[in-house]
């Protein structure tokens, strides 16, 4: 595991950008496609506009990259909480992304025939083999969960590669979110997580007793890389051995 922690949420964003690019670069030279799944929220928004800014939109081939989701909420896509719509507005379309690069979870079905879909939309994008991202975006909650992986749910102890739905009981709704044994197939995982609210939950996954049902993100750990990108807030409460030189 890498921790790449700056002064500021703005740097960040910029190194966790570059790096985007550089796996980009990396994934199509060597496999002719960058396959990414996307994370929702409102850090990796500022993320997607950086990347479709003029700073870093001429940097990527982006005819060659796929777009997956690591979860989505159970609402339309025209919906205001929809991980799809942020990404397309924020992203997608200001990029020109054709429609065959983008893989959304079909929200019109019943929550576990979306799971079901989205499972076979996965074998089939990678027609035999194992299904494998060259890169994964992740978010941080304050409870410790990531993409839809949340405290006491049974996906969590799920063993399938595939997408799963997931019954929020205290907010009466469902989501849609790919299984950890699938998160942690991708040749890289990134972390995104900035601000001082997200501090506890930083220390509590990276410093704390292992207990995955109550802190998910512990779940994560990749066959491939694994990249924390923090600002100084978010890592304040992690001992100075965690800290880089």
């Amino acid at each position: 595991m890498t921790l790449h922690i700056h002064p500021t949420a703005d740097g960040a964003l910029h190194d966790l950008a570059g790096y985007f690019c550089e796996l980009a670069g990396r994934a199509t030279a060597a496999r002719g496609r960058f396959v990414v799944a996307l994370s929702g929220g409102s850090s990796p928004q500022q993320l997607y506009e950086l990347l479709a800014s003029p700073a870093y939109r001429d940097l990527i081939s982006w005819r060659q990259v796929y777009f997956f989701f690591g979860d989505e909420r159970y609402v339309p896509p025209t919906d205001a909480e929809s991980n799809y719509l942020m990404a397309r507005t924020a992203l997608l379309a200001p990029l020109g992304i054709l429609p065959e690069q983008v893989f959304a979870v079909n929200t019109a079905l019943p929550p576990a025939e979306a799971a079901q879909a989205y499972t076979r939309t996965l074998e089939q994008f990678f027609t035999g083999e194992n299904a494998r991202f060259d890169l994964v975006l992740l978010g941080l909650g304050d409870d410790g969960h990531t993409a839809s992986l949340f405290p006491h749910t049974a996906v969590l102890h799920d063993a399938s590669r595939g997408a799963k739905e997931v019954f929020l009981a205290e907010k009466q709704v469902f989501r849609i979110t790919l299984t950890a044994p699938l998160l942690n197939r991708a040749r890289t995982v990134a972390f995104l997580v900035y601000g001082a609210g997200k501090a506890g939950a930083v220390e509590q996954v990276l410093e704390g007793e292992r207990n995955p049902d109550h802190l998910p993100a512990q779940l994560i750990a990749p066959a491939g890389e694994l990249h924390w990108f923090l600002d100084a807030a978010a890592a304040s409460l992690l001992p100075d051995s965690r800290l880089p030189d």
